[in-house]
């Protein structure tokens, strides 16, 4: 029976679909990716091909290949059906191999292929299991180094039985039905997941809270408002990746306290100075014989813990003033906000310069510049909600009960007020962390000693036409990151917004 669709028939079809979209998405990472690697397989002064990176840039054409076999076939499935096939789902179980050559994108596509009904733990277990098998990839490179650091077993093991641990629990989540009741022993599990968050693996953190919220049957069930915001962000492959790699790169930071040597990233070794990318050392040294893979993964906490921080403290400040500004207007609401205007005169950059200068260059310092710039933004985004949800109606019924204005203020209108705080917070994380690196590389920010991006970039900068590697990796991953956080950032934006739904 041949039906003919119309192109916004066709569309729709295509878009309720969201595997439709991962599957192109994966496809094309893939395919950019396997080129990428075979362009850097060939070495042109030796004339000669390197066989490890060859054999995967292969391998990553070949499920770029395979991935959109699997798109079109999920095309064609919508088109004439409106529905995926079993046959096509399982196809997925084969791209699930890409995972042996570290590729989540079409791996992530797999888990979410071969699922049709998805709840909101089902996806979350997904990437739970996905950032331990990250992290314990990446950490594995360092069995290629002259040394280990003394943690390095414990840290390994402890990684090998978290991602058992997620990986029953995944299997579990993906056999219960959507909405049923889960055993009463899936108490233990979810504790064990919440214990696995130790090393830093805030998804098995979420996962395990779901799960013992649904125990307790207040869960992450179908019109729950927490399954809704995460089956709304799981749509966006983009904000979902984002938010897999700031938290692989979190989890890595934290785990690189056992399975990293920081000696590594901070010993000159003058006999492996400008050594190119290898197994031993997998991005390069730099001028003096430091390891650049060590010394990145080391920066990631600065510039995670500097970008959170400075983050999260003008958002409290800012919020607890836009909020108190807001709701009693008035002369309140005059004093703080030309006080703020003040400080909103000064240019960030030039305020946290001058922070800097005058009270040195550290970490705690540089933190406290790049916040104290922000409290304006936010108090004036804080403000704004608060003067909006102040005059809805379950306030005004709250003010007839004669609950008191403290009652009023952070119980009905300050949670009500959250949702583009966090969006905009997401938003400029991104911009606290180039800040970082920016200072960093002017030599205002952490100390030169401390690897950091800001400082590994301006090493680097001094030898692009030699060693250009130096510089473009630690620039990649300032890019990744800050990415990153703009990706989740829009779709949170989507997925707190109900007219988008």
């Amino acid at each position: 029976m041949n039906i003919t669709l119309t192109k916004q028939e066709l569309n729709f079809r295509l878009k309720s679909a969201p595997e439709y979209g991962q599957a192109s998405f994966a496809g094309i990472i893939t395919l950019a990716l396997g080129l990428v690697l075979l362009l850097n397989s060939y070495v042109p002064d030796e004339g000669a091909f390197r066989p490890a990176v060859l054999a995967v840039g292969v391998a990553y054409l070949v499920f770029a290949a395979l991935q959109f076999v699997v798109w079109l076939l999920i095309r064609r499935n919508l088109i004439a059906i409106g529905e995926i096939t079993a046959g096509t789902r399982i196809m997925g179980y084969l791209l699930m191999l890409s995972l042996f050559t570290a590729n989540v994108f079409a791996a992530t596509a797999a888990f979410q292929l071969v699922k049709k009904r998805k709840t909101a733990a089902y996806t979350l277990a997904v990437y739970t299991l996905l950032t331990t098998l990250l992290v314990f990839a990446v950490s594995s490179l360092n069995l290629f180094k002259p040394y280990v650091s003394n943690g390095f077993l414990p840290g390994m093991f402890l990684l090998l039985v978290s991602a058992v641990v997620q990986l029953v629990a995944l299997l579990l989540i993906a056999k219960s039905a959507n909405g049923t009741k889960l055993p009463r022993w899936m108490w233990s599990v979810a504790l064990i997941l919440i214990a696995t968050a130790a090393t830093g693996n805030l998804f098995a953190l979420f996962l395990g809270l779901l799960l013992i919220s649904k125990l307790r049957d207040k869960g992450y069930t179908s019109g729950s408002k927490v399954g809704d915001i995460i089956d709304r962000l799981s749509r966006s492959s983009t904000s979902m990746l984002g938010l897999l790699f700031i938290l692989f790169l979190l989890a890595l930071s934290i785990s690189s306290y056992l399975t990293f040597d920081y000696g590594m990233a901070i010993d000159n070794n003058y006999a492996a100075i400008f050594q190119p990318p290898s197994l031993e050392y997998p991005l390069g040294t730099d001028n003096f014989g430091r390891d650049l893979f060590s010394r990145i993964v080391f920066g990631a906490r600065i510039s995670l813990v500097v970008g959170l921080l400075s983050t999260l403290i003008p958002v409290i400040i800012g919020g607890a003033l836009g909020a108190i500004s807001g709701y009693y207007g008035r002369q309140t609401d005059n004093i703080i906000m030309r006080a703020l205007d003040i400080l909103y005169a000064i240019p960030g950059i030039l305020l946290a310069i001058a922070i800097i200068a005058a009270f040195g260059a550290s970490t705690t310092n540089l933190i406290l510049a790049l916040s104290i710039g922000a409290i304006p933004t936010y108090a004036r985004t804080m403000r704004a909600n608060v003067m909006l949800v102040s005059t809805l109606e379950y306030v005004q019924a709250a003010r007839a009960f004669g609950s008191s204005d403290l009652t009023i203020l952070f119980k009905h209108i300050v949670p009500n007020s959250l949702a583009p705080m966090i969006v905009k917070s997401t938003l400029t994380i991104g911009t606290a962390v180039i800040s970082t690196s920016s200072l960093s590389f002017l030599g205002l920010g952490v100390e030169p000693h401390i690897p950091e991006w800001g400082n590994i970039l301006k090493l680097g900068s001094a030898y692009l036409e030699t060693h250009s590697y130096t510089a473009i990796y630690p620039g990649l991953a300032i890019i990744a990151l800050v990415l990153s956080f703009n990706f989740l950032g829009d779709g949170l934006r989507d997925a707190l917004d109900p007219k988008l739904d």
